[in-house]
C-alpha cells in the first residue's frame, strides 16, 4: 500500500509534534512537512513533495486556516484539507467547509477518527462526521436558481449525511426507487455523477450559510 502523504500545519510546536508521532506510528502514513501557519507552508510546499492530505488549524498568525484553505484550492487542489481544530461552533466549521477543506474534526477527537478521516479524504475527497453533518444541515437553508424542488432539497440535506439511500428513502417515506429519481435528477440539472460532487456542489454555492 503506498502511504498516505500527510503535512500538518498548526501554530503549537509541541501539538504539531504530538500528532506527528501519533501518525507516524500507523505505516499507513507518511509525514512530509510541518509548518506553523500559512505562509510557512506555501514555503514547505516548495521543497517537499505535495501531500495527499494536509491537517489544518485555523487560529494561526501571519496567515490563518481560512487563508491557507482557500490558497491550497487555488493553487493545489488536489491537496485535500482537514481541518483540525479546538472549535465547534457553527461558524468556524461551516466557513472552514465553504473555504474549501474536506472535513472537520476536533483536537480532541480519538486517534481512530484522525486516521478514518485521513483515509476517507484520500479516497473520497470528504469527510462527514456527525458534528459537521448536523452543522450543515441546520444551515441548510435555501436552493439556488436550478430549479431543485422541494423533495430533492430534502434528499440533498440527507445525503449531506452518512447514511445510505435506503435509509435516506426511509426517512423521507419514500421507495428507494424514488431517492433514485431525486438522484439522478439532481445529477442531470446540476451536472454532477456523485453524492461527494452534490454536496461539495451544495457547499461552493452558498447553500450553507454561516
Amino acid at each position: 500500500m503506498t502511504p498516505i502523504k500527510i503535512a500538518i500545519v498548526d501554530d503549537h510546536t509541541l501539538f504539531r509534534q504530538g500528532i506527528g508521532a501519533l501518525l507516524k506510528e500507523h505505516e499507513e502514513i507518511q509525514i512530509v512537512f510541518e509548518a506553523g501557519n500559512g505562509k510557512l507552508m506555501q514555503q514547505a510546499l516548495t521543497k517537499q513533495p505535495l501531500p495527499d492530505v494536509i491537517l489544518m488549524d485555523i487560529n494561526m498568525p501571519v496567515m490563518d486556516g481560512y487563508a491557507s484553505t482557500a490558497w491550497l484550492k487555488a493553487n493545489h487542489p488536489g491537496v485535500a484539507v482537514l481541518a483540525l481544530s479546538m472549535y465547534e461552533d457553527d461558524n468556524s466549521v461551516i466557513k472552514m467547509i465553504k473555504h474549501g477543506a474536506g472535513g472537520y474534526v476536533l483536537k480532541e477527537c480519538r486517534p481512530t477518527e484522525l486516521l478514518g478521516a485521513i483515509v476517507s479524504l484520500k479516497e473520497r475527497g470528504l469527510y462527514l462526521n456527525e458534528m459537521v453533518s448536523g452543522k450543515m444541515f441546520r444551515s441548510f437553508n435555501k436552493a439556488d436558481d436550478a430549479q431543485i424542488s422541494t423533495k430533492e432539497l430534502e434528499f440533498m440535506k440527507w445525503c449531506c449525511s452518512e447514511l445510505t439511500y435506503k435509509e435516506i428513502a426511509d426517512k423521507m417515506f419514500v421507495s428507494p426507487r424514488t431517492v433514485d429519481s431525486y438522484r439522478e435528477s439532481l445529477f442531470q440539472k446540476l451536472n454532477l455523477k456523485s453524492r461527494v460532487g452534490l454536496v461539495l456542489y451544495a457547499i461552493k454555492n452558498s447553500f450553507f450559510l454561516p
